[in-house]
């Protein structure tokens, strides 16, 4: 669990043109389009805004994913930070989608119908072929996210953002299954609660 006072700016990267796809990227290096830069020039923005003159004082992680890394340069870049003065955690990579990874959403109902079916039965614990779980996801962010001691600017992916809001407001499995996604704002998560700024 967050520890009591701490707080997180939680940014997902900025679109890719797989995202724009519809293509599962899970752990695949994709990088962002120039949409994804402007969303991410975006939220650096709003976080100068919020943070209002703190920004140095903070801690500065990401996925090692390439996706994530620029997405949080050009943030730490609007706040006037040096753009590589961050760190990166591999435990906040995006869900591997193992078998999926690279496919269409749209054609999974007719390239794996089993899998598809196996995924809406039971959307938390299933995996796909060399990849894993949510309820594994989950494991991995619970581990990182017991060790944030200090306020923090983190930029990851859909998944992470989605299990960590379930680990923080204890939700369901169909509720962390149904939250959304966006890459265009930023989600501030404190112990027991969570809001867009």
């Amino acid at each position: 669990m967050l520890k009591p006072g701490v707080a997180l700016y939680f940014v997902r990267h900025g679109e890719t043109d797989w995202n724009r796809a519809r293509r599962y990227q899970g752990q695949r290096d994709i990088p962002i389009n120039a949409t994804g830069r402007g969303q991410a020039a975006r939220n650096g923005r709003v976080l100068a805004e919020v943070l209002d003159g703190t920004a140095a004082s903070l801690d500065y992680v990401a996925s090692p994913l390439s996706r994530a890394r620029e997405t949080m340069e050009i943030v730490r870049g609007e706040l006037g930070l040096p753009p590589l003065d961050y760190r990166t955690d591999d435990r906040l990579r995006e869900i591997h989608y193992g078998h999926w990874e690279g496919r269409l959403w749209l054609d999974l109902p007719q390239t794996d119908p089993e899998g598809h079916a196996a995924r809406a039965a039971d959307p938390w614990n299933w995996q796909p072929v060399g990849g894993e779980s949510y309820r594994r996801l989950s494991e991995r962010v619970a581990g990182w996210l017991a060790e944030m001691t200090n306020d923090a600017v983190v930029v990851s992916h859909g998944g992470v953002s989605k299990v960590l809001r379930g680990l923080v407001l204890q939700l369901g499995a169909t509720e962390i299954a149904g939250l959304e996604v966006p890459q265009d704002k930023v989600l501030r998560v404190t112990a027991g609660s969570v809001g867009w700024v």
